[in-house]
C-alpha cells in the first residue's frame, strides 16, 4: 500500500532558523530518506519551497482565479513529503514517528486512494 508522509510546518519556521540550523535539519531529512530508500520503502521524496513562491489555482463557473502566495490565512504549510510503499498503516505510522521532522513539525500520514473512496 502507498502512504504519504506530509511534513506540515509553521509557515515562518524556516525564516526563524539560522543557516547552520537549516542545513542540519535538511541533512537529517536527507539521511532519513536515504535510509528509507535503502530499505526499499521510499518511492519519492521532495522538499517544497516556501509558500511565498506558490500560487493557488481555482476554476469556478468557467473562470480561473490565481492567488499568489504567501497566503495570509495559512498558519501552516506542506514543507515536503515522503511517498512510501508500506505493508500496513502501522508501518507507515512507525516510519513517521522516526522521521526527524516530527521533532519540529507535524508529520501527517495519509493513505493514497481514489478521491471517491
Amino acid at each position: 500500500m502507498a502512504y504519504m508522509l506530509l511534513i506540515v510546518e509553521p509557515t515562518e519556521q524556516r525564516a526563524e532558523r539560522n543557516q547552520a540550523e537549516g542545513e542540519a535539519a535538511y541533512a537529517s531529512m536527507v539521511a532519513f530518506g536515504t535510509d528509507l530508500k535503502a530499505r526499499g520503502l521510499l518511492a519519492a521524496s521532495e522538499s517544497l519551497a516556501s509558500q511565498k513562491e506558490a500560487v493557488r489555482v481555482q476554476r469556478r463557473d468557467g473562470r480561473t482565479r490565481l492567488i499568489d502566495g504567501p497566503f495570509a490565512e495559512a498558519k501552516e504549510m506542506i514543507g515536503g513529503f515522503f511517498l512510501l510503499n508500506c505493508a500496513t498503516r502501522e508501518e507507515a505510522v512507525a516510519i513517521a514517528e522516526a522521521c526527524p521532522a516530527a521533532q519540529w513539525c507535524t508529520v501527517e500520514v495519509r493513505k493514497l486512494a481514489p478521491c471517491y473512496a
